[in-house]
């Protein structure tokens, strides 16, 4: 344990000293950035979320800044893999992290992670938040939560996908298998792409999907909604009830995506970076996209942001602690 953090600790240093020069330059430098091409790390599969907003904010960087920028699909672990090649790079904004609330999460159901989740990392910027929807085929004999729990206790545990391990689409799951005591046998996939095609081939019961992806699938009748995650109705899917108001008090997940780069990111370049995301976040025709989704943009200013992941690191905990989730 101590080599691995020691190793890590010497290239931090390594890291920052390289990048002395470019953060002593300040501001000279965050307006000539960007000067070669940008790696965005998405560490989950192409189709998803994740990777539908880091392919939208690389085409503002090109639309924007004429920079190239390489949407960079490093999937496993949760998300790890990705940010762990993120948290271990130069801090000059050339490697950037695009990734979901298993970020935040992380931390609570991994013992070794290989890098300090707010320690190793700058937050950027709040791209996207959406309710998580639960979805089933429409196989499944359940038009509505209770008739989706009985089904589960029928059946003797109901399987349901995950877009991976630690994610608020395997939490919101565990947190309701938690408070409803029905049995739900959890199947990760390497992204959200992935659960949704074995959804629709009837190779799991249900999947719980952020909303971007799944109201066109709702829409079509190719799945069935059953609740929104949220504490409100979804203006997407207006005749959706909440998994709080079919019986189960006090449940509220979601869903968010971040934008990070590795710790000490010069704060001329962190503030450059934000002003971008938000801006390719909240273009018209996209806005409008995301909203028929059920998804809204990100509007938070760096500091905001920097605050927000400390105290969802902190509410995740509690979650985790509340479904009885144990780190491994």
């Amino acid at each position: 344990m101590y080599i691995i953090r020691s190793r890590r600790d010497a290239l931090k240093k390594l890291a920052i000293a390289a990048v002395g020069p470019l953060a002593a330059s300040g501001q000279a430098f965050a307006d000539n950035y960007p000067s070669r091409p940008i790696n965005l790390v998405v560490p989950f599969a192409a189709g998803g979320m994740t990777d539908i907003l880091g392919r939208q904010l690389g085409k503002s960087m090109g639309s924007t800044w004429s920079a190239t920028a390489i949407v960079d699909n490093r999937v496993g672990a949760g998300g790890i893999i990705g940010a762990d090649r993120v948290a271990k790079s130069t801090p000059d904004g050339y490697n950037l992290l695009v990734t979901t609330t298993a970020h935040v999460v992380n931390p609570s159901i991994t013992k070794k992670l290989p890098y300090d989740t707010l320690a190793d990392f700058t937050p950027v910027a709040m791209l996207a938040r959406t309710p998580n929807v639960l979805l089933v085929n429409p196989s499944v004999p359940a038009k509505n939560l209770q008739e989706l729990l009985a089904y589960a206790r029928k059946k003797g545990g109901a399987t349901y996908g995950s877009a991976g391990t630690g994610g608020t689409t395997h939490l919101s799951g565990e947190l309701l298998a938690a408070k409803t005591g029905a049995p739900f046998v959890h199947v990760p996939y390497k992204g959200t792409a992935l659960a949704i095609n074995d959804l629709l081939g009837k190779q799991i019961d249900a999947s719980f999907v952020d909303a971007l992806s799944a109201v066109k699938y709702v829409e079509s009748g190719a799945l069935r909604a059953i609740a929104v995650s949220t504490k409100d109705r979804n203006p997407a899917l207006p005749d959706v009830a909440t998994i709080a108001e079919q019986g189960v008090p006090g449940y509220e997940t979601e869903i968010w995506i971040g934008l990070y780069g590795p710790a000490n990111l010069p704060a001329p370049i962190t503030e450059k970076l934000n002003r971008l995301a938000r801006e390719a976040m909240s273009e018209p025709n996209f806005k409008m996209m995301l909203e028929k989704q059920g998804t809204q943009n990100g509007t938070m200013d760096v500091q905001t942001f920097r605050n927000y992941v400390r105290s969802e690191v902190a509410k995740w905990a509690e979650i985790c602690k509340l479904a009885g989730i144990q780190p491994e």
